[in-house]
């Protein structure tokens, strides 16, 4: 089958989206499937970094489209630069060959619009993977107000892709929760989480040191948030544990990753002369087993407004390095159910939104164990979301959107 995959990001860049689809792409070529995949030419979180126009690599034909570099610092500028990418993608679309299926993520918002559109026109499949969900995820996070002429037709636009796609892969029980809710049958769906980077994360103790003596963080406890800052994920109560803790010699606040509210990170330590916190950029794949494994205690965040718009994929490879989490988040949540299973203080624990003192006593209590926890409960848990479980499972559905006709690749 010919596969046409849309996203903003692809390989090389380094966020999270790129990455899956990228395991996704590679997939289907060593299933004996054609790809194309029309992407950004920009790095995500550093828009310098201009990729080739047209590339074949590893079998899979890549177009990169241009557009607008306004940057993150507000609404519009970031409107722009989405309407921009959508505009320059449909003139590619226009020039590309008919494809049998058609796959569309969530970066940029609703370009599963512009793919279900060109998918019903040129009478070919459509398969909607929701990494996140929009303008639900807008909504909630004050970007958009709901009931707005904008929210309702971008509604409109999000129930039109569910209603025309052949499969919906959502992330969660939440996020299924949230489609159906919008009128959609329930067999469309397929609840499919993200999986682990297995071929490229574990504990990684050479690569510990080597990051830790890299960023100054020997003898340190340290505990890291790795990945997207955004208002999806507040920082806030994280921030200001660090702050009343800037006097204990023995933690360091590590911040990884990029986004939106990255500055605001950087300005609240500045503000405050935090010296036991430092910022860093994303993290190359060939590298995130070490900068993972560097942390003692790792952060996962979610808002309470934002379960079932988001899923914060990055617990699976904190599991793969076997590191303790704190999460700060709704009880209510996928994480949460996480936390629930693992049952077990000395690797997973919940903290509200808010409670600085309860994040106090937490990280006091990790630093004062200085022990990773069971083994065997991070691979019980673990072995359920891992690359080897999880990406035939994403292939298997994307070969059930075989066109009529084509018997060999239901077969598969």
């Amino acid at each position: 089958m010919k596969f046409l995959l849309l996203n903003q990001t692809f390989h090389p860049d380094v966020v999270a989206t790129a990455q899956y689809l990228t395991d996704v792409a590679r997939a289907l070529v060593q299933h004996g499937h054609q790809v194309a995949v029309i992407t950004g030419r920009r790095a995500y979180d550093n828009p310098a970094a201009i990729f080739p126009a047209r590339e074949s690599w590893n079998g899979i034909e890549i177009h990169r489209v241009g557009g607008t570099r306004f940057g993150k610092k507000s609404k519009l500028r970031r409107a722009a630069d989405f309407a921009s990418f959508m505009v320059a993608c449909c003139w590619q679309l226009l020039r590309m060959r008919r494809p049998d299926v058609v796959v569309a993520l969530t970066s940029p918002p609703l370009i599963s619009f512009v793919a279900v559109c060109y998918a019903r026109l040129r009478g070919c499949r459509f398969v909607y993977w929701v990494m996140d969900l929009n303008p639900d995820e807008a909504i909630a996070a004050g970007w958009l107000k709901e009931g707005s002429p904008a929210a309702r037709v971008f509604q409109w636009m999000s129930v039109f892709s569910f209603k025309h796609a052949d499969k919906v892969v959502v992330l969660d029980r939440f996020m299924r929760d949230r489609v159906l809710s919008k009128g959609i049958p329930a067999e469309k769906l397929v609840v499919l989480p993200p999986w682990s980077h297995d071929d490229a994360v574990r504990f990684d103790a050479h690569g510990r040191e080597q990051f830790r003596a890299a960023h100054g963080l020997d003898g340190k406890f340290v505990v890291m948030y790795s990945g997207n800052h955004s208002p999806c994920h507040p920082l806030r109560t994280l921030l200001e544990a660090a702050s009343e803790l800037a006097s204990d010699e023995r933690l360091a606040f590590c911040f990884v990753g990029g986004g939106s509210e990255f500055a605001t990170v950087q300005d609240f330590a500045a503000k405050h002369s935090l010296r036991n916190v430092i910022c860093l950029p994303y993290q190359p794949l060939d590298a995130l087993a070490g900068s993972l494994s560097a942390a003692d205690l790792h952060v996962v965040v979610m808002g309470d407004p934002f379960v079932g718009t988001i899923h914060p994929c990055k617990l699976y490879n904190i599991l793969s390095v076997e590191a303790p989490f704190i999460y700060f988040g709704p009880e209510q949540s996928h994480i949460a159910d996480i936390v629930r299973d693992m049952d077990s203080p000395d690797t997973a624990s919940r903290v509200a939104h808010g409670d600085v003192e309860g994040a106090l006593r937490t990280i006091r209590a990790a630093a004062a164990r200085q022990e990773r926890g069971a083994p065997e409960v991070y691979s019980r848990v673990a072995a359920g979301f891992s690359q080897g479980q999880l990406l035939p499972q994403m292939i298997a559905v994307l070969e059930t959107c075989a066109p009529p006709g084509d018997d060999q690749h239901k077969q598969l």
